[in-house]
């Protein structure tokens, strides 16, 4: 298999990231950025390893498990709530997720301990139904009924971040088999098939997770089920629902409540579409003529539903477009995401136009209160962002990124908690991502107080920084084409709940890494496992493609 090549072009104004042929003076200003990134890493590792223990201190001691919502704060446990309570859609979906990965980062010890011992006993304790969950009362142990909207979420919003970074851990292989019992089981009688549901955010959910597990096992059941739900609302929904999703569909009479729902819990299936007609349209199958129309018309009748500028509203009127409220949605990126994917599938520019627009009238909305006050708002409107500019790299954007990560990073509180419910793993989900943008992809093995990974880029160049205090041992991981080599994807779509790939290389090429008159020379599968790299300033840039020798 070919590997793809290194990085994809992106404008020179944006990311000066460069490991150049000549050492570059201590004042470039390339350097100086990767320094300054390199500082902003180390204090976003410190948030989420802080709010990662704050929770782990948190946990039942029998299971090991995370209660939803704990005493305190502007979100938590209020009188009469169950006080110890497990959800899978909630603690296991948007919360246990991103502390495995936080470990991953910050210490590889408890990844491989602690969280998993959490999954051993998530299955032991939460298990009702083959291999599908429940809710959990951890003060009694009594266990709720089967949920396929527990299976869902927690497929698509946590074990689906998990496996876009980590690839086939036991958390991939619990995602496989969750996802197919549930399919199994799904209770919506229509004349495609069995749906799991009538809502568009369920069905959406697992639309998302069928279309990776497809790509990623061969399986041939996960595409058939993908394209059961596909057809339903591309033959039946959309059609007789003004063009888009509706919120709620009864498939035996045939119609629905008329909304339109732009933000988490609706918003999953004009996502889950949208993938699913880009990989019909890398296999070339009749399907991607059949649905492409339909899907573009869904499309750009909720970019018709947008504010002027681009925003979009928390829900709208199906017929008329008119909104609901008044309110905007914090997942607009979700949304857009789809948008761009669809042009990176057709080449139709008018999308992607769509989205710079989107992204270049952002510094208007400086310390928006998307969600009264709380910072889940701000990370699900700055995760939105991140998705887009890691292939639209708008100025504006960039900017306003960085001003909205002030803000709700100040919302942290010493101990690590903010507001004491589940949704604080968010807050590491787009310190993640936010992390990696400042490194371009790269991390050391393990994060310690005072290390730091800072890149700027060039073209196919990168100016690292690393820095660290005397007497680090650590490595240095570069990122790879995950889209290909994990999802295996024919491109590097927008998709919800991944990690861009800033700054890719090929494993299959040599590269020459520079710090004052040292020189390496290292393959990419190499730098992708790690390699030593004492602090300082260095450069990297990829040989020439191969012969590398002297032909005679």
């Amino acid at each position: 298999m070919r590997s793809l090549p290194l990085a994809k072009a992106l404008p020179a104004t944006v990311f000066l990231v460069s490991l150049c042929a000549v050492p570059a003076p201590a004042q470039d200003p390339a350097f100086a950025r990767a320094r300054e990134n390199a500082r902003r890493f180390d204090d976003i590792a410190g948030r989420m390893d802080r709010l990662m223990k704050a929770w782990l201190a948190q946990a039942d001691p029998r299971t090991l498990l995370l209660p939803d919502r704990l005493p305190g704060g502007s979100r938590g446990l209020k009188p009469g709530d169950p006080t110890r309570l497990y959800t899978p859609h909630n603690s296991g979906a948007d919360l246990y997720p991103y502390l495995i990965l936080t470990a991953h980062l910050t210490d590889p010890e408890l990844l491989h301990g602690r969280m998993l011992e959490m999954l051993r006993n998530e299955v032991r304790y939460t298990t009702v139904q083959d291999s599908i969950p429940g809710s959990l009362e951890l003060t009694t142990g009594e266990l709720g009924p089967p949920s396929l909207f527990g299976a869902g979420e927690y497929a698509k919003d946590g074990l689906l971040a998990v496996t876009e970074y980590l690839g086939r851990t036991p958390w991939f292989y619990r995602m496989v088999d969750m996802t197919a019992d549930a399919m199994g089981r799904a209770p919506v009688e229509t004349r495609f098939g069995n749906l799991p549901a009538s809502d568009a955010e369920l069905n959406g959910d697992y639309l998302q997770v069928l279309v990776r597990l497809a790509t990623m096992t061969g399986d041939s059941r996960f595409l058939e089920w993908a394209r059961r739900i596909g057809d339903a609302y591309i033959e039946e929904v959309l059609p007789n629902n003004h063009g888009v999703p509706s919120s709620k569909w009864d498939f035996q009479k045939h119609s629905g409540d008329g909304q339109l729902r732009l933000r988490d819990h609706g918003n999953e299936t004009v996502v889950g579409l949208t993938l699913l007609f880009a990989l019909e349209n890398d296999l070339r199958t009749p399907r991607a003529a059949r649905y492409r129309p339909v899907i573009a018309r869904m499309l750009e009748r909720v970019l018709a539903s947008a504010n002027p500028d681009g925003m979009l509203y928390n829900q709208v009127d199906a017929a008329t477009l008119k909104p609901v409220n008044e309110g905007l949605s914090d997942n607009w990126g979700y949304v857009y995401g789809a948008v761009y994917a669809f042009h990176q599938a057709t080449g139709e520019t008018k999308y992607r136009e769509a989205v710079r627009r989107v992204l270049g009238n952002l510094t208007k909305y400086r310390n928006y209160d998307w969600e009264r006050g709380s910072f889940d708002g701000y990370a699900d409107a700055i995760e939105s962002a991140l998705y887009l500019v890691a292939r639209e790299p708008v100025p504006q954007a960039l900017d306003w990124i960085e001003s909205e990560m002030r803000v709700m990073t100040a919302m942290q509180q010493p101990s690590g908690l903010i507001e004491h419910w589940y949704g604080e793993g968010n807050f590491n989900r787009t310190a993640m991502l936010y992390l990696l943008y400042k490194s371009q992809g790269c991390r050391p093995d393990r994060w310690l107080p005072g290390v730091g990974v800072g890149a700027s880029r060039e073209g196919e160049r990168l100016y690292l920084h690393v820095a660290a205090p005397p007497g680090w041992q650590g490595k240095v991981r570069f990122d790879f084409a995950r889209h290909r080599r994990v999802l295996h994807f024919a491109r590097d779509y927008v998709r919800l709940n991944e990690f861009p790939e800033w700054y890719t290389v090929d494993e299959n090429r040599l590269y020459r890494l520079r710090t004052g008159g040292r020189e390496l020379l290292r393959l990419g599968s190499e730098l992708i496992e790690g390699i030593r790299l004492e602090p300082g300033d260095w450069t990297l840039e990829p040989l020439p493609p191969p012969p590398y020798g002297r032909r005679r």
